[in-house]
């Protein structure tokens, strides 16, 4: 039998999200490699196994997924949103590049839709125009790298996606990341706070950068931060697609 690794996400939560194309994937796949709530959102059935692992051992989950493919299993390695946006696709490649023995394994990466994406569309067209992502956990980089990021898309006047922003082991971050922002955008730039994006109980804030406050983020919050011409129109917040 000829194994193979799929690497898929699983959208940012609402079930009509997953696309047809990681369904598809999902009915052919032996084993499901990921971490724990991700693992959780699929069914169960005969010729399944679900490998659920605790979060911040990427590269040994990575690693599973290699050796059991290469003894001819289909591995489905799931993430939430796109796989490849700070998931697992990077993590698959790494493994990879550290363990030729595996280099015969097939390997597919299927796109998703990333919270940053889900909660660009509930707020409107926020990220309409030129824009970056940032994860601003400092678990893989060090926070002064983070710092001077943020300080350079904001003097580039990118939008701003963030992920991870606020974590109950660094609450002090994300108040230090908004006085990066009100010193470089001052503080009428809008922000908008998507938690629990796509879900049931999804919230939705957009406020001024002078108005924000650290607590309004947390763990299951993507921020957005406009650029200098992103504006309101009734409910909705978007960025003009020109720039002059």
């Amino acid at each position: 039998m000829s194994g193979w690794i799929a690497i898929a996400g699983l959208g940012p939560g609402r079930e009509t999200l997953v696309t047809p194309e990681v369904r598809d994937v999902i009915a052919q796949a032996t084993d499901v490699i990921g971490y724990i709530p991700y693992v959780k959102r699929i069914t169960p059935r005969a010729g399944l196994t679900l490998h659920a692992t605790d979060n911040r051992v990427e590269i040994d989950r990575a690693t599973h997924a290699l050796e059991l493919a290469q003894g001819g299993a289909r591995v489905l390695v799931v993430s939430s949103g796109d796989p490849g946006v700070f998931a697992m696709a990077s993590a698959v490649f790494e493994a990879l590049e550290a363990q030729p023995q595996f280099a015969g394994v097939e390997i597919t990466v299927m796109p998703g839709i990333t919270a940053m994406l889900a909660a660009a569309a509930a707020a409107g067209a926020p990220l309409g125009h030129d824009f970056c992502a940032i994860n601003l956990s400092d678990n893989l980089k060090p926070w002064r790298l983070i710092e001077n990021r943020l300080r350079l898309a904001a003097r580039a006047d990118f939008a701003m996606a963030f992920y991870n922003p606020r974590s109950k082991s660094r609450p002090h971050q994300f108040g230090a990341a908004l006085e990066i922002l009100r010193a470089e955008c001052g503080p009428d730039r809008l922000i908008t706070f998507a938690r629990n994006v796509s879900h049931p109980d999804q919230t939705l804030k957009t406020v001024t950068l002078g108005d924000a406050t650290p607590e309004m983020a947390d763990m299951r919050t993507v921020v957005l931060v406009g650029n200098s011409a992103t504006r309101r129109v009734g409910p909705y917040v978007y960025t003009p697609r020109s720039a002059g």
